[in-house]
């Protein structure tokens, strides 16, 4: 999530920052702020909530300067109120960060600087990059210089963008992960997490890359690597008009979507759980053990691609309460009279909030006295005030038809509720931790994967889009994304397709399977591994074309396989997060190969707000 701009040039600076930060308010966010140097130092003005606060707060107190820089926060660490909003200071008051990410060695860090007399203002991750270059200040030590030594010390994702007051003039930005651009123009230089705040200034652009990090003042931009190597890098010039630069370049929003699941994921576990202690933290979830205690069943609510993370979900949450767990489609649950009392908990699923048969739904739970909570993308949504708590995914904007961003952070919900669930019942905290470990990692998996396959699978694409009907195979969590993957190829590319639990293959299915019909199958290692195995076999007898998602360095199932992709190894319930992403850049390609309307395809719309 978050927005970050940093500006220095001759124009008044404020409405240069309230500006960008306005372009970047599709990214979600609870508070902003700004800090402005003039003469004097610094000024810094923050607000929880909308830009709108802010704004009511600068009409107050008057800034002006051509140097600072502005912010838009998600909470991660710490609560989203005004004294964790960002930008931060260091003790003197004259360095100030913003930060977009997470400094993953911060609680070493804070703990190294308070024995060297540093206060800490806020509960940020941010706040310990001040003071670290505080610290490194010492001596004299120049601001740029300061900045290096702290940037070699850092751990984790991050896109930062310091000044100190002192040294007024002087931007460092520096990148590891979420994205940086810079624009350069006439007598002014300005910094941005996407490019979309810049185009009203300048269409030159440098994007930075991981480990890269530049000193811009209103004169010129220098760009250095990770060894702090020079380098020369021509700008490139944006035609892009506004639309297209919301899509930061990807040629439609569905790819775009795909390639920021492993921010979007991040965002939603980012400040929930706590390795550290074994902790998980929901602001408005409202759910304590003693409720917990008396709930007898779950219900979960939703529709399409949420109904498939609900079937996911299922798997998470009977694992860790032991106790059934059923999943409707919202159009069938409130007619067939569901069996609900207060001893149910129905999870509605939608990530507009403003679904219309997931609400009805959770209308009828609700009439029945069931405990109600809503996992959903859009804060103060409808599904969301009916509700007596909330789950936000924190996916940002999602703007594809076809969901993406949105499953997989759905799927990083439901596992955040059911570490939830496992601490309530007062599951040993060992296992908590290597549970939250395995889902921190989530993310860097998903980049990989995008990495190493995306080229591949545009080429599979190209090798089987001419096909008329598909066939999806899973078992286990993995039966879900048969179905999820089979749904996105119907979406946007028109072509007809099932998913099936592979062990039910043979009871039907198994008579369409020629050499004309692909079949996708999800065989990671799970406990029906041997199983899905053998199914395989079956229609590879049948002459059908397998292309096969498996684990990274599976040469047994490569063998049986006349395609494969490849994906990171993971635990069994966040092993979805990742089999997802080959489906839906197979559909992605399959689609645009056949020439179809990627983000909005025939007779579907985005939010179906009428039963």
């Amino acid at each position: 999530m978050c927005g970050i701009i940093g500006y220095v040039g001759t124009r008044d600076v404020v409405p240069v920052l309230i500006g960008g930060l306005k372009k970047l308010e599709y990214r979600g966010y609870d508070s902003a702020g700004i800090a402005v140097v003039n003469g004097n130092g610094v000024d810094v003005v923050r607000a929880e909530g909308k830009l709108s606060n802010l704004e009511s707060k600068l009409h107050e107190k008057t800034l002006h300067g051509t140097f600072g820089m502005g912010h838009t926060r998600w909470a991660t660490h710490g609560k989203p109120n005004e004294n964790n909003a960002h930008p931060h200071r260091d003790c003197t008051g004259n360095v100030v960060v913003i930060h977009n990410g997470i400094i993953e060695n911060f609680l070493a860090l804070k703990q190294r600087l308070k024995s060297q007399g540093h206060e800490f203002k806020s509960e940020t991750d941010t706040e310990v990059v001040a003071h670290l270059i505080e610290e490194h200040r010492k001596g004299g030590v120049p601001f740029v210089d300061a900045v290096k030594k702290t940037l070699k010390e850092l751990e984790g994702h991050y896109a930062l963008v310091m000044i100190a007051a002192d040294e007024p003039g002087t931007i460092v930005a520096a990148k590891h992960g979420p994205p940086l651009v810079v624009g350069l123009g006439e007598g002014e230089n300005i910094i941005a997490s996407d490019v979309a705040p810049l185009l009203a200034y300048t269409r030159n652009i440098i994007y930075l890359e991981d480990g890269e990090y530049v000193v811009a003042d209103d004169k010129k931009v220098e760009l250095f690597g990770e060894s702090d190597q020079k380098i020369e890098r021509e700008p490139r010039r944006i035609t892009w008009d506004a639309v297209t630069a919301e899509k930061e370049g990807y040629r439609h929003y569905m790819l775009k979507e795909i390639h920021e699941q492993p921010r979007a994921v991040r965002d939603t576990f980012n400040g929930r759980m706590f390795e550290e202690s074994g902790e998980v933290f929901f602001n408005d979830l409202h759910l304590d053990a003693d409720e917990w205690a008396k709930f007898k069943r779950v219900h979960v609510v939703a529709c399409g691609t949420s109904w498939h993370a609900g079937l996911v979900g299922k798997f998470m949450i009977e694992n860790a309460a032991r106790i059934p767990v059923e999943v409707d489609y919202g159009s069938e649950y409130r007619y067939r009279d569901p069996i609900i009392d207060e001893s149910t908990l129905v999870i509605g699923v939608t990530q507009s909030g403003e679904t219309a048969d997931t609400i009805a739904g959770m209308q009828e739970a609700k009439s029945k006295g069931a405990k109600l909570i809503t996992i959903c993308n859009v804060l103060g949504a409808a599904a969301t005030r009916m509700s007596d708590g909330v789950i936000y995914t924190n996916a940002g904007p999602e703007i594809g038809v076809a969901s993406t961003k949105a499953f997989t952070t759905q799927l990083t919900a439901f596992y955040l509720l059911s570490l939830y669930i496992r601490m309530l019942r007062g599951e040993d905290k060992d296992d908590l931790r290597y549970a939250m470990h395995e889902m921190s990692v989530i993310p860097h998996k998903i980049e990989h994967l995008l990495k190493t396959q995306e080229k591949h699978i545009e080429q599979l694409a190209h090798k089987y889009h001419r096909a008329q009907d598909f066939l999806f195979l899973g078992r286990g969590v993995h039966y879900p994304i048969a179905l999820e993957g089979a749904l996105k190829l119907k979406e946007i590319s028109y072509i007809h397709a099932e998913g099936y639990p592979a062990g039910e293959m043979k009871h039907g299915p198994i008579a369409l399977i020629d050499e004309n019909m692909p079949v996708v199958a999800i065989a990671t290692h799970t406990p029906v591994y041997d199983k899905i195995a053998s199914n395989l076999q079956e229609a590879k007898a049948r002459d059908g074309k397998l292309i096969v998602i498996c684990d990274e360095g599976d040469d047994e199932m490569k063998k049986m396989a006349d395609d494969y992709i490849e994906v990171p190894w993971s635990i069994e319930p966040l092993q979805p997060i990742l089999t997802v992403v080959p489906t839906q850049l197979l559909a992605y390609y399959i689609a645009l190969r056949r020439g179809c309307d990627v983000d909005q395809p025939r007779n579907l719309a985005k939010s179906v707000t009428v039963e």
